[in-house]
């Protein structure tokens, strides 16, 4: 670690358990808490956790290149409800990062971000904002992350919470990162009918067994059914594959969907809650990103394998 920034971030780090500085030890690349090492500096980044349960993050993420300025930008504004003219100057936490895509969005905007990510995606996100000296990055689980409480202005998580075994516990873990009178915006996978649940549900018992190499494939076969005009808008609301323009993000979506071991589906009645439940307020259900009347007709029925529920609010305590 070498750049002023670099070390302001390491500063910055907090215990998980007790909330107290950690002490940044050069010879060995140590962060320790009252001298006992609890994570490593490996390639920049402070490590407090391996990818277990969620290794299949870590390939998705290092393997596909899924980056689109233009697009994450009209994503990111679509599911934070935060404008790009806002985030200058804002502390922010990306809560599940992944490759780095709504990192960069941010930290091009001016903000100042952690991004922070379970897996070794992190590394991808690291090199994707190369050159931008205000976005700082963490490996750590999202429940016991090493930040200061309420020190972000704003804090957001798109597609990643559900992933965890209990999507509430890692919604509870992040809300308190958030400073009064700051935003918080979480994107989830949404609850569908119950026989798309139950066919994708008994489909996920096999493939979640798969390796990637023998998975990846199958992820292939759906990007091309994905890229076939009609196919892509009704027999992927039977059996999930990815209908995005772009082939590769294709694949990695249809794998995102396939792969991890843990995958819940919410309603937004049960996403506010939480978000009451927290101490939030002014809570606002944001829409998909796409428009059309038959769109939004199954998405209003819970046709859309895929799609999401999406809340954002102000921290009120």
């Amino acid at each position: 670690m070498s750049s002023d920034a670099e070390f302001r971030f390491l500063e910055s780090l907090r215990d998980p358990a007790t909330g107290v500085a950690l002490q940044f030890d050069a010879v060995s690349s140590e962060l320790r808490s009252h001298g006992r090492p609890i994570a490593k500096i490996l390639d920049g980044i402070p490590r407090f956790t391996s990818d277990q349960h969620l290794e299949s993050f870590g390939h998705q993420w290092t393997t596909f290149e899924v980056a689109h300025d233009d697009e994450d930008r009209a994503t990111f504004q679509a599911k934070t409800g935060v404008s790009l003219s806002d985030l200058k100057g804002m502390r922010v936490l990306d809560a599940g990062c992944g490759g780095g895509r709504y990192s960069k969005v941010c930290a091009e905007a001016g903000a100042i971000v952690v991004g922070a990510d379970h897996t070794r995606a992190v590394d991808k996100a690291k090199k994707l904002c190369e050159g931008l000296p205000n976005v700082s990055f963490v490996q750590a689980d999202l429940k016991q992350l090493p930040l200061e409480r309420s020190s972000f202005d704003f804090v957001f998580s798109i597609g990643v919470m559900h992933h965890d075994a209990n999507t509430r516990t890692v919604f509870d873990a992040v809300a308190p990162m958030v400073k009064p009178r700051g935003r918080y915006s979480v994107w989830l996978y949404r609850r569908n009918q119950w026989w798309q649940e139950l066919i994708n549900s008994g489909l996920r018992t096999i493939t979640t067994r798969l390796s990637p190499g023998i998975l990846t494939p199958f992820c292939k076969l759906g990007a091309v059914l994905g890229g076939i005009p009609g196919v892509n808008r009704t027999l992927n609301k039977i059996i999930n594959f990815s209908a995005h323009p772009n082939y590769e993000n294709r694949v990695c979506d249809t794998f995102d969907w396939w792969a991890p071991k843990y995958q819940f589906h919410h309603t937004t009645d049960e996403l506010m809650s939480w978000f009451t439940e927290a101490g939030f307020s002014n809570l606002q259900e944001l829409p998909p990103e796409k428009t059309g009347r038959f769109y939004r007709w199954t998405w209003e029925k819970n046709l859309l394998i895929g799609s999401g529920v999406n809340v954002t609010g102000i921290r009120t305590n």
